[in-house]
This record gives C-alpha cells, sequence and structure tokens, in this order.
C-alpha cells in the first residue's frame, strides 16, 4: 500500500474541488469542501488513496443529489467505444510479431479510460492516436519475460480490473494468454460495487468477458488484501499469477507481500516521482514494495 502524503491530498483536494464547483455554485461547494477536508483530517493514518472514493462518493451524493453511479454515461460509453473497436484490437495484436506484449500494450492504453483521475482529461480521438503507436510502446521486458515464464508454469491467474472500458483491453489481453498457455485458468475479479468509473459485474458482461468473473467485496477503487470478500480473497490466495491494472490496485497492493505484475499508466505526480516518468508513461512492473 502507498500511504497518504502531502501528493495524494493535494490531488485528491484539488480535483476534487474542481469538479464540485463545476457541479453547482460557490457556496455548494464550499460546503463540499469543508466536508472533504473534515474526512482527510480524520481518515486513519494507514490508508491510500482509494479508501476516500465511496466515501467521496457519499459527499457527492450528500451535497449535489448524484446517486453513487455519478460515471453511469462515462462507463457505458467507454464500453461501447471498446466493443466497436474489438475486432481491430483482435487483429492487431494477433498480427504482431508477440501477441502477448502487444495486447499487454493495447491493455495498459486502455488504462487512459479513468473518468474519475483524469476529471475533463479522457478523449477517445486521443486514446485512438495513442492506440495507433501502441506496438511502439517500450516495457520492461525482464519483467515481461518473468511474466511469460510464470504463465508457462500454468495453474492460475487472477487477473484485477480496473475501468469500465478498459476491461474490453483485457479481455483481449486474456483471450490471447489463453490461447497461447490452454493449461492456465484465467479469473476476472471486478469492483464489488459501484466505485467511480470502475468495471463491476455488470461491464465485465457489457463487453463479454468470456472467463469466470468474480468481485473484490467493496466498492473501493482498488484492492485492499484485508477488505477483500471470502471468493476473493480465497482466489487472490490461490492465484500463481496475480495481473493488477490500474494505478488504484499498484496504490492499493504494492507491499502487501507477494509478487503482483502491475501494468498501468501514470497518471499522478506520486507515481511520476516514485518512477522518474512523465504522466502517461506506461509502467509493467513487478517490484514488491
Amino acid at each position: 500500500m502507498i500511504p497518504l502524503d502531502t501528493e495524494c491530498i493535494l490531488c485528491l483536494l484539488r480535483r476534487n474541488l474542481q469538479t464540485a464547483r463545476d457541479l453547482g455554485t460557490e457556496e455548494q461547494a464550499t460546503a463540499f469542501a469543508r466536508d472533504l477536508m473534515a474526512l482527510l483530517a480524520s481518515s486513519p493514518k494507514e490508508v491510500s488513496s482509494p479508501w476516500f472514493g465511496p466515501r467521496i462518493a457519499e459527499l457527492y451524493d450528500r451535497h449535489y443529489h448524484l446517486g453513487q453511479d455519478r460515471f453511469a454515461r462515462e462507463k457505458a460509453e467507454a464500453n461501447a467505444y471498446v466493443l466497436s473497436r474489438l475486432d481491430a484490437l483482435r487483429a492487431a495484436a494477433r498480427q504482431a510479431e508477440d501477441p502477448i506484449l502487444a495486447g499487454l500494450k493495447l491493455s495498459i492504453l486502455g488504462n487512459y479510460l479513468d473518468f474519475s483521475a483524469l476529471y475533463g482529461e479522457v478523449s477517445f480521438d486521443i486514446l485512438d492516436e495513442m492506440l495507433r503507436s501502441a506496438l511502439k510502446m517500450e516495457l520492461d521486458r525482464d519483467c515481461y519475460g518473468r511474466f511469460l515464464a510464470d504463465l508457462a508454469r500454468g495453474g492460475e491467474l487472477l487477473y484485477l480490473t480496473d475501468n469500465a472500458g478498459e476491461i474490453g483491453f483485457d479481455r483481449v489481453l486474456a483471450e490471447l494468454i489463453a490461447g497461447a498457455y490452454p493449461g492456465l485458468r484465467i479469473t476476472f475479479c471486478v469492483r464489488g460495487g459501484i466505485a467511480q468509473n470502475d468495471a463491476t459485474r455488470a461491464d465485465a458482461a457489457e463487453v463479454g468477458i468470456p472467463f469466470p468473473v468474480i468481485d473484490s467485496g467493496s466498492n473501493i477503487a482498488g484492492i485492499v488484501p484485508e477488505l477483500l470478500g471470502e471468493e476473493a480473497g480465497a482466489a487472490f490466495r490461490r492465484a500463481d499469477v496475480v495481473l493488477a491494472k490500474g494505478q488504484g490496485n499498484a496504490e492499493t497492493l504494492l507491499g502487501c507481500g507477494r509478487r503482483v505484475y502491475y501494468a498501468f499508466l501514470v497518471k499522478c505526480a506520486r507515481f511520476v516521482k516514485r518512477y522518474g516518468a512523465p504522466k502517461f508513461t506506461p509502467v509493467f512492473s513487478d517490484r514488491l514494495d
């Protein structure tokens, strides 16, 4: 877990106060800001940024009556976007010299579909442009070699998903892995409730995930091992390989004590510093700390 620090606090305040100002009056935004600051001040010391997601959603509902699923439209649009491109994504990966590596690169670019962390920045046109140069992406080849070696041993791959829409990109990668390693069992894990614009069971069904789907048992936009439901906790413990998509999963799992393969785009100042890389740099890493 990456505990909260001043970078995280500034990010939470900046993103959410800008959203609040866009949603209503200055008086509403000020009242929202006071409650948000009280939440930050009263939070436990050992929590990461995703822990605040459900609680901030409650503040939005209280002040703006948005309901818990305030990104419903964006999620539907993201799912429709990837479904309209699914055949093209599959074809691009399968025609590559290394289809699994190509699928991994496409999957990482799908992490761009984050309407919460990238509030006001997400553009399908920009993602189309990114996808056109996806195969030129540089990833850690040593980490990738370890990933393939682990997949080749068989057993179970637990695929921890992140955003709606992005999960369609994950489908392409998982299908390629299943084709190359038929002895490997693949299970998808989505969020256990509405967590910003993260994928739920409904999103997995919408994009046609052809593998068993379980949920985390919580509506936190990350994976906190001690808060996993019984089914997800058992799957996490027994999995031979864990692939965690998205920065939220990295924030909550780093330092958990087991090897996890993290795949995401750098999206915040904390991770820019951590990886010494600019925003939107792709990361594929199995570091334990």
